[in-house]
């Protein structure tokens, strides 16, 4: 009794630093929510709404500046490659290539053993820390020398940036339903397209800088320095738990917590790793499709990622020209990922696979068309080449199918990290596809991406498949629980259970 006292007066009045060194689990408060809010009858719609909304303009603008930043930084490098890096470090044959990647080894690695981290930690307070190191290495490379002191910088800096779209995740599915969690996601992922527009003016403007360093090394200087100052920003205004949240009055975060209940995910602990949730993510076939579709939805982002300028160059645009082109690429990336977001919450509960497998055609479609193009036909390829953003819409809502059909704290951290893993490989292979001689069409580079698609169409459709045979299962499972007596939604709403172990979860797909 004195225990759950103790964690209710935490929960009521929590301070920051409580937050950061005590790391309450508010049992007493989760329960009251629950008792308090605990049915369909309690959740006011109208109140649900202006809630979501005051969480909205919270949230969303801090995750997706953090997105912002995240982008620009990975691009950072090829920005410097068009403002004489290669030159000036003396990259020969496939050096720069091997930059591109090396960032994914950092990241790789440090993937699952840093979700294991986060979910002992504050999330937000780590994310804050991840991003100000990601400044502070992005800063160390204006000071590169050679290609070894870049290796081993772009290694750091990926294992920094490892928790930055898990974290992400985890904030969206602490504060949103399932229902929710697509257009959320949507929307701090579309400032990656902000990121390939503004990130075209801001490198094109730092490399206009005549200092007395070389103008690429500004690049990584002013760009490090304002992720250093967002991650710091974090540390102290984004929220780590609803229940610690310091914008909501306390009957607002009961509020809030308990419209959740019907996610059946459980709620965010600080338990430590649970052997048997680990067990379970190392034998389900989510596990595996999630990972493969990291790896082939990012063969062809690390080809683009880090030759999108080279590419545009190549086909006969100057510099500024080069920059400037970047804008039309990123709005897309916006309007796709949009679209995307839009069209889910418009069409039949169950139609997130069908819509990622919609978006994949115009990449498909732009990647072929490059392909059969012409060489002088400039502007068509041009155009072509845009349309291949259109897999970003369908890799963000493939990301929902992580946070709403994986629960349990342990499993859902490694699943959120797997798709990552596959993220990395994928980023590390990317650029490899894209030969120096082949430049400016590279042909096999654009043949991966194609390939790539087609491969993430089936896998979108295997997702469907498993999640309609998963749920058949589960009713029969709540069938024979219904019929004992023991079925209720209340008591595994909160708890820190695994969708295979809780009766009534309902896969959406």
């Amino acid at each position: 009794m004195e225990k759950h006292r103790a964690a209710d007066a935490v929960a009521q009045e929590p301070s920051y630093w409580t937050t950061i060194f005590k790391r309450g689990e508010y049992t007493a408060f989760y329960e009251e929510a629950l008792q308090r809010y605990g049915d369909d009858v309690a959740i006011d719609p109208v109140r649900e709404a202006q809630l979501k909304r005051k969480v909205d303009l919270v949230i969303l603008p801090i995750l997706a500046v953090c997105y912002f930043f995240y982008y620009v930084d990975k691009t950072t490098l090829s920005y410097a490659a068009i403002f004489g890096m290669k030159q000036d470090l003396n990259l020969q044959g496939t050096q720069y290539s091997w930059l591109s990647s090396v960032f994914y080894f950092g990241w790789m690695v440090w993937a699952i053993p840093t979700n294991l981290i986060m979910q002992r930690s504050p999330p937000s307070t780590y994310l804050g820390i991840n991003i100000a190191f990601w400044g502070i290495f992005l800063m160390f490379q204006a000071l590169a020398q050679n290609f070894t002191h870049m290796v081993v910088l772009r290694v750091l800096s990926g294992a920094a940036e490892a928790i930055a779209d898990p974290a992400f995740m985890l904030v969206t599915t602490m504060w949103y339903s399932r229902g929710e969690q697509p257009s959320r996601i949507s929307t701090w992922y579309a400032a990656n397209g902000i990121g390939v527009a503004g990130g075209g003016l801001i490198g094109y403007g730092i490399g206009q800088i005549k200092g007395s360093l070389a103008s690429w090394r500004y690049e990584f200087l002013i760009v490090g320095a304002f992720c250093t100052a967002w991650g710091v920003f974090i540390i102290f205004f984004l929220p780590n738990t609803i229940a610690s949240c310091q914008f909501l009055s306390r009957d607002e975060r009961m509020f809030m917590i308990a419209r959740l209940r019907k996610n059946q995910t459980g709620i965010e602990t600080k338990a430590g790793i649970k052997w048997d949730q680990l067990r379970e993510f190392c034998v389900d076939p989510k596990t595996y499709l999630f990972f493969f579709l990291g790896f082939v939805g990012n063969i062809p982002n690390g080809g683009i990622s880090n030759f999108s300028t080279l590419i545009i160059q190549g086909l006969g645009f100057s510099q500024i020209e080069t920059s400037l082109l970047g804008i039309p690429q990123g709005a897309l990336v916006v309007i796709w990922i949009a679209a995307g977001a839009i069209l889910n919450a418009r069409l039949p509960n169950n139609s997130r696979t069908w819509v990622c497998m919609l978006f994949m055609i115009p990449t498909i479609a732009g990647a072929l068309g490059f392909l059969l193009a012409p060489a002088d036909a400039n502007i068509g390829r041009l155009i072509c080449y845009y349309l291949t953003g259109s897999y970003q819409a369908s890799f963000v809502i493939g990301l929902s199918l992580i946070t709403s059909n994986v629960g349990g704290q342990t499993k859902k951290q490694l699943t959120s990290a797997i798709i990552f893993v596959g993220v990395c490989v994928g980023n590390i292979a990317g650029p490899f596809f894209f030969k120096e001689n082949q430049a400016p069409s590279y042909r096999l580079g654009i043949g991966a991406i194609l390939v790539c698609n087609c491969l993430e169409v089936l896998v979108f459709l295997a997702f469907r498949f498993l999640f309609i045979h998963s749920n058949k299962k589960k009713e029969a499972e709540r069938e024979a629980l219904r019929a004992a007596g023991k079925l209720d939604e209340n008591s595994t709403a909160l708890a820190d259970i695994t969708d295979w172990q809780n009766p009534n979860f309902v896969y959406v797909y």
